[in-house]
């Protein structure tokens, strides 16, 4: 089981980084492990989350993993000077790995993930919204 830890990541330039700060970890199945980037702007509801939740499948033969990633878009009212969001964009994913699978299956199964989710084509799709054609 890893240890509930920060996470830094590249922002879109590439160089410059996201610390993911950890803010509660799991208290077990069910309960989401949740971190927030403390770096971005002065009110805590309008940054970036981070949760992670891990529960045994119905038949307990797999575990279920749920993510989710909450990016919210603010904007400063120049008549007030209030801070709102005007969107909060979601990043989810999830997996479903079974019990009987080796170690080395499942480890190939996570660098693949991260790693096709890193991939240019998958970002692009990402970012323009389309599969690619």
């Amino acid at each position: 089981m890893p240890s509930m830890a920060n996470i830094t990541v590249k922002k879109a330039d590439g160089t410059t980084d996201v610390v993911y700060t950890a803010l509660s970890p799991s208290a077990g199945d069910k309960v989401p492990a949740q971190w927030r980037v403390e770096s971005i702007g002065s009110i805590s509801g309008n940054r970036p989350t981070l949760s992670v939740m891990t529960r045994s499948s119905q038949d307990k033969k797999a575990r279920i993993i749920e993510g989710k990633l909450l990016y919210p878009e603010t904007f400063t009212d120049s008549t007030t000077g209030l801070t709102s969001v005007k969107n909060r964009e979601m990043f989810s994913f999830s997996a479903i790995l079974h019990a009987n699978a080796t170690d080395a299956v499942i480890a190939e199964v996570a660098a693949q993930a991260a790693n096709l989710v890193q991939s240019v084509l998958i970002q692009d799709v990402i970012k323009t919204g389309y599969a690619p054609t």
